[in-house]
């Protein structure tokens, strides 16, 4: 009888996660900024029916890159998670933070079992708060772990190079147009030191805005505004965008 291959325990954490930052890095990047009035979420994504980006609850979203079918069964998980708690107790009891938490035990649990393979996905979740020192932004790789980020974040494709840019020029009170203009900027340098165009119709682009009156503060900035701040002018108040930018009409589970 032969002798089963022996691979230590090092040795199989290690390949699994390989195998996870190969799949990762093959997706189109996302990036996460602060700005004045909230958190913008940009990513690259001609598909306008597949999101990166999406609304979990009334001040969080959720951001992913990796496979998508992978992303959004975590997503739609995370949507039952916050109703629930938010039902059972009370909406300010959902946060970030609990949100965080749940999935980094998922992760963990998938990524340390030897039965399936690990998940080719790595997640942003992102709070507003009553002001921009109570914004949370949380980064959650393949395996679980929780990483606090703050300013700004890119995960996917060449991340470490748009997180390097994105740090040397990001900076404190910008506005939606300046923090928009800056994560476009970073996504299209690629390794090679090149710039590519990137247009509206390739970008998907949400924010969490605190000014606004509505409870749920997520929203989709869309067709002439999105072509407006991409041009670097003025934009209307919220009031009166609502053609332009739609809020989410929804979670899957609420």
């Amino acid at each position: 009888m032969s002798t089963p291959f022996y691979v230590s325990p090092q040795q199989a954490m290690a390949d699994r996660a390989e195998y996870a930052r190969k799949g990762i890095a093959r997706g189109r990047s996302v990036v996460v900024l602060q700005y004045a009035d909230g958190v913008v979420f940009v990513a690259e994504n001609p598909s306008r029916a597949l999101h990166k980006v999406s609304e979990i609850y009334d001040r969080i979203a959720f951001a992913a890159v990796g496979k998508y079918n992978e992303f959004e069964n975590l997503r739609i998980g995370g949507v039952r998670y916050a109703d629930l708690r938010g039902y059972t107790y009370d909406r300010d009891d959902v946060t970030a933070r609990g949100l965080a938490n749940v999935y980094a035990q998922t992760l963990g649990n998938i990524f340390s079992s030897a039965g399936e393979k690990p998940y080719e996905v790595e997640l942003i979740v992102a709070e507003v708060g009553a002001g921009p020192e109570d914004d949370q932004i949380y980064r959650l790789p393949h395996d679980g772990s929780i990483v606090d980020e703050h300013g700004s974040v890119a995960v996917g494709g060449n991340a470490d190079q748009i997180s390097s840019y994105l740090d040397q020029r990001h900076r404190d009170g910008m506005t939606l147009a300046e923090a928009l203009k800056l994560a476009v900027e970073s996504l299209t340098r690629d390794n090679n030191g090149g710039e590519r165009t990137l247009t509206a119709e390739q970008l998907e682009v949400a924010v969490l805005d605190r000014t606004r009156p509505q409870q749920r503060k997520f929203k989709r900035v869309l067709g002439r505004q999105l072509s407006r701040l991409l041009d670097g002018e003025a934009v209307p108040a919220d009031g009166e965008e609502d053609a332009a930018a739609e809020p989410e009409t929804g979670s899957a589970e609420s």
